[in-house]
């Protein structure tokens, strides 16, 4: 009895020893292999966060490299606008040198038709109804003209400084010209206009008469005597006056 009990008191002990013996061989194997299964979980993850840096930074290059781009093509774009922006322009001023080139050689062929001059009040350059009644009979005579060009020029007497006597008598013509323009339809190209000042004096500024003499606005009525039949009848007509 006593070494039945003995016996499996043995062998529960051998039991337990090959038991402990098992699991520390188990760990031992299994260990390194969980630490380098852990390693290369962490090698992934830094990998992947590489990857991901260099996705990021490609992605970057890529939008700047596009900017770049887009922006090369936009100044191409502006830049060929502007070339022919320039060339409208040059060509504009090749065409307004030869329509001047065309004025100039045909002056000679102008001639004085009919004129009129009307008169202001002191500091004034607002058309008076006797103003506007003169340029009204003198308009009558353009329904008929078809080549003729109106030489304005305004003028002022010598009170006050030159530079502001310049500018009224410039203001005197430019109400002229609106009158005519607004109300007989005379086209813009018709007209040549100038404010002279007192430059140009038609009577001594010593007396109020004369002065206001010079406070005026003469007109010419010139046409192309080589215009045709309109032209030479023209020639041959009265003074607005």
């Amino acid at each position: 009895m006593i070494y039945r009990i003995g016996l499996c008191v043995a062998t529960l002990a051998l039991a337990g020893v090959v038991g402990c013996s098992t699991k520390n061989y188990v760990r031992s194997q299994t260990a390194p292999l969980i630490d380098h299964t852990n390693s290369l979980e962490d090698k992934t993850a830094d990998n992947n966060r590489n990857i991901h840096d260099v996705d990021q930074r490609a992605q970057s290059g890529i939008k700047q490299a596009q900017g770049a781009a887009d922006s090369a093509t936009q100044n191409a774009q502006n830049a060929q606008k502007s070339a022919g922006d320039a060339m409208t322009a040059a060509n504009d001023a090749v065409h307004r040198a030869d329509s001047l080139d065309q004025v100039v050689k045909g002056l000679d062929n102008y001639k004085s038709a009919a004129d009129v001059a009307v008169t202001f009040g002191f500091d004034k350059a607002v058309l008076t109804n006797d103003d506007k009644e003169q340029l009204d009979q003198f308009a009558g005579q353009l329904n008929n003209q078809k080549s003729y060009i109106l030489e304005v020029t305004g003028g002022t007497d010598s009170t006050g400084p030159a530079q502001y006597n310049y500018e009224l008598s410039q203001r005197r013509a430019d109400a002229v010209v609106q009158y005519l323009a607004s109300k007989y339809n005379v086209p813009a190209h018709r007209f040549y206009l100038i404010g002279i000042g007192k430059d140009k004096e038609v009577a001594p500024n010593d007396t109020p008469e004369n002065r206001k003499k010079n406070r005026r606005v003469e007109v010419h009525l010139l046409t192309n005597m080589g215009g045709g039949q309109n032209g030479q009848q023209a020639a041959t007509s009265p003074s607005g006056n």
